[in-house]
This record gives structure tokens, C-alpha cells and sequence, in this order.
């Protein structure tokens, strides 16, 4: 097992590698000239020159990109444009407060929505059901940024219940832990209950219930044991896609987060924290699907024999 983990760690490598080349290449061909951001009123083409000597935005791309690599292999995240701050420091600033939002987040998609999924599959064709069927329709349909502002209108500006600008405390992280969950929820419901609805067709339920077994263990240690192999993979990569949804929720809520630096840095051009952000989320990203698939491994006894066989 331990090779295999191994082998993936070492897979999130060209990963990386990628997402840095498709941003830096993406920013370099961007029109415009970041010198003009950064100088501001004091902008003149000597200066201008001066900078983007000093900033290395003269040399050719590749040396540029491969330059950036180096740094990262250092631990050196580069310097803000804007600020002049390590890149390294804002990130980590910033990162704890995106991942408690998100584990937040991810807490109360998961509490909510597998007992949801699991009560509608049971009874498929009740009122429940076709109530939580059109709810998940409705939560993958609904903009994040729209929810957000209408949970503001609501509980912070007629209600006053909750502040209209998110923090790391447990009132100020409410509306936005809700408003990222908000479409999760809804696909995670929907996929534990379509797997809890042919987990339960199968033959071996039908043994089961002949064999005089309860509903709850037919349920909970028959049906549900194999129907959690889907709604893992889903769980795990909503970790992974909450990192970048992160972004437009932290902006309407004004949330100090990794989300809201990343905003701040396209907005003004800043290379080096779109690019440090980035790669943090990617690596987010990589760790979750690493610890899904190491998550299945245990959960599925035929994953966890070909690693034993295979010595992975």
C-alpha cells in the first residue's frame, strides 16, 4: 500500500507542473503590461524598462517559467508585485481560513445530505423523496454568488442574525459554509440516493429480508456498506472542487481566505500570488484524490486484495 502512495505523491508532480505552465502561459500572453499596475502614477517607459528588469519579465518565457520552478523547488514562492510581501507568508495567512471553511463546509454537506439521500431511497416514490429530488435539481442549478447575496439580504441585512461579511468565527463563517455546501449537497444527496436505490434492487436484499433480517440492518450493514463506494468519490472530489468554488463565495462574502487572495491577485495582475495560490489548490486537489483512493482501498476488500497480491 505504501508503494502505491508513494506512486501517486510522485504523480502530483507533472500535475503541478502542468497547472503552473497553463497559468504562466496564460498570463504571459495576456495583453496589458503589468509594470503600468505596479508603478501606478509614478508609471514612465524608463521606469517601466527599469522594473521588468528587475523583475525578470524581460527574459523569454521559458526561462521565466523554468526560473518560477526552481523557486518552488526552494520553498521560494516569489514576491508580490503589488506588495512587495512573500508570496509564501500570504499564502499561509490565508490557507487555514479557506481550509476551516471548507471542512465546515464539507461537515455540513456530509451530515445532511447522506441521511437525506439515504430516507428518500428508502422511500422512493413519497412525498420526501420528490421534495429532496427537486431540491437537489434545484441546489446544481443555483449560482453561488446569487445565494450568497440573497443569505446576506436575508439574515444579515433584514434579520441582522449574521454578519454581512465572513471571518473565522463561528457566526461569520455560517452564511458562507452554507452558500459553498449549497450545490455540493445537492450532488452528494442525489448520488447516495441513486446508489442506495440499486444497492437495495439487488438479489442479496431480497435474501436478506427472506431470511427474516431487520430493516435497519438491511439497510445500514447491507445496502448502505455498498452504496458508500460511490458517494465516497463524490465527497472526496467536492473537497477538492470546494477549494476553487472557494473563490467566488469568499469574494461576495469578503472572506479572508485563499479564495479572496487569488481574486485580489487577478485583479491587479499579480503573477506571483495567482500563481502561489494555484498551486496550493492543486495540490489540495491531488492530496484529496490520493486519500480517496486510499479511503477505497480499505473500503472495497477486492481493491484491498490487489494491493496485498500485487505488493502496492
Amino acid at each position: 500500500m505504501y508503494k502505491y502512495v508513494i506512486k501517486r505523491l510522485l504523480a502530483l508532480i507533472p500535475v503541478v507542473l502542468g497547472v503552473i505552465f497553463i497559468i504562466y502561459l496564460i498570463l504571459y500572453l495576456t495583453p496589458g503590461d503589468v509594470t503600468a499596475t505596479i508603478l501606478g502614477t509614478a508609471y514612465t517607459p524608463e521606469a517601466a524598462v527599469q522594473l521588468r528588469d528587475e523583475l525578470g519579465l524581460d527574459r523569454p518565457f521559458v526561462l521565466q517559467y523554468f526560473s518560477y520552478v526552481l523557486g518552488l523547488c526552494r520553498g521560494d514562492f516569489g514576491n508580490s508585485y503589488v506588495s512587495g510581501l512573500p508570496v509564501l507568508a500570504q499564502v499561509a495567512a490565508r490557507f487555514p481560513n479557506t481550509l476551516l471553511l471548507v471542512a465546515v463546509s464539507m461537515a455540513l454537506c456530509t451530515i445532511l445530505s447522506i441521511p437525506i439521500g439515504i430516507r428518500s431511497a428508502v422511500r422512493p416514490n413519497s412525498l420526501f423523496s420528490n421534495l429532496t429530488a427537486a431540491f437537489g435539481m434545484v441546489g446544481i442549478a443555483l449560482p453561488s454568488f446569487w445565494l450568497g447575496l440573497m443569505l446576506i439580504l436575508l439574515f444579515s441585512v433584514y434579520l441582522g442574525w449574521f454578519p454581512s461579511t465572513g471571518s473565522a468565527t463561528l457566526k461569520g463563517i455560517i452564511l458562507p459554509a452554507i452558500t459553498l455546501c449549497a450545490s455540493f449537497m445537492a450532488t452528494t444527496m442525489r448520488t447516495t440516493r441513486s446508489s442506495m436505490l440499486e444497492s437495495l434492487s439487488q438479489d442479496y436484499i431480497r435474501t436478506a429480508r427472506a431470511k427474516g433480517v431487520g430493516k435497519h440492518d438491511v439497510i445500514y450493514h447491507h445496502a448502505l456498506k455498498n452504496a458508500l463506494l460511490p458517494v465516497i468519490t463524490v465527497v472526496g472530489m467536492n473537497i477538492g472542487t470546494q477549494m476553487g468554488g472557494s473563490v467566488l463565495t469568499e469574494t461576495v462574502f469578503s472572506y479572508p481566505g485563499l479564495g479572496r487572495l487569488l481574486m485580489d491577485g487577478i485583479n491587479t495582475r499579480d503573477t506571483p500570488v495567482i500563481l502561489g495560490c494555484l498551486v496550493v489548490m492543486a495540490l489540495c486537489i491531488g492530496i484529496c484524490n490520493l486519500v480517496v483512493d486510499v479511503i477505497f482501498a480499505y473500503v472495497d476488500p477486492r481493491l484491498r486484495s490487489q494491493y496485498v497480491k500485487g505488493g502496492k
